[in-house]
């Protein structure tokens, strides 16, 4: 039994289906119940409960994963022990919008663990450096995962959602978001990325009348010109440096608000490189 099969069961429990499991691995949802169909035969038991109309898994398959969770940590640990120092270059690109969120704390802590790690950034769009990837012109990046598909020559790790919001100017009064685009026009963010399809999309089910002029990549330029009154914009949520520097009303999007996930990526033969691994430590939350 391979331990990457184990791997998808940890991510459809962590998920709660085979479809969030398969999104997890970047696998299809038939292939994922397949893997779990081979382990219940390894097992010689059922992982799952499939007399309701949603698979659900039973408490064996928590233990099953259980035990695998933890001898994967020690054995991680006695591989960290026993490995010599990480030194080396490495190449690592990332999305315009992380590099004043995620690169400082992410630098700092490779500095203080791995000192002798040499980290060369490249910047780009998410298609830009997972082509980049795919040729090995980079050794891995974080970026926003795509909504479906993605090479199986990829290995993804997500790290965290950035949920998107709408901002408006700091003096407007309205609060429903048609009444807003109403009012304001639409300052759109950049809808060849990923996280701009996403609010595009939003725009057009609440808001199919809004007008656009201005359409831009760099989120500290939306928020700026929204600040100074030209327009309101969704976009994933400013972090609190930016919105110090340009003043804007956040209106959270509510409970089914879009978001986009952004993953640790690398060629799937590097997923053991150590080198590769103490970049995707230093990315963890």
């Amino acid at each position: 039994m391979k331990i990457e099969s184990f791997r998808t069961l940890n991510a459809v429990l962590r998920g709660g289906s085979f479809a969030a499991g398969a999104a997890d691995m970047n696998l299809s949802p038939s292939a994922v119940s397949l893997q779990m169909k081979q382990m219940e035969e390894y097992f010689g038991q059922p992982l799952f409960d499939r007399s309701a109309l949603q698979v659900r898994p039973n408490a064996f398959a928590a233990e099953v994963d259980a035990v695998l969770q933890e001898a994967l940590a020690r054995l991680d640990e006695l591989r960290r022990r026993s490995t010599p120092a990480v030194e080396g270059r490495v190449r690592l690109g990332t999305i315009e919008p992380l590099q004043v969120t995620l690169l400082p704390p992410l630098l700092r802590k490779l500095r203080e663990r791995y000192p002798l790690l040499d980290v060369r950034l490249v910047r780009g769009r998410a298609t830009e450096l997972t082509e980049k990837l795919k040729q090995g012109e980079i050794d891995a990046a974080i970026i926003t995962q795509p909504e479906t598909g993605g090479s199986r020559r990829l290995a993804w790790t997500p790290l965290f959602r950035e949920t998107l919001v709408l901002i408006a100017p700091p003096d407007s009064r309205e609060t429903r978001v048609a009444e807003l685009f109403q009012q304001y026009e639409w300052i759109r963010f950049d809808k060849t990325t990923i996280g701009g399809r996403l609010a595009a999309r939003y725009v057009a089910q609440h808001a199919p009348h809004a007008r656009c002029r201005i359409e831009m990549q760099s989120l500290a330029a939306l928020t700026a010109l929204v600040s100074a009154g030209l327009g309101v914009c969704v976009l994933p949520e400013p972090g609190a440096n930016l919105l110090n520097v340009h003043p804007v009303r956040v209106l959270p999007l509510g409970k089914h608000a879009p978001y986009r996930q952004i993953s640790f990526v690398c060629r799937q033969t590097d997923q053991d490189n150590r080198l590769v691994q103490a970049l995707l430590e230093g990315a963890r939350p």
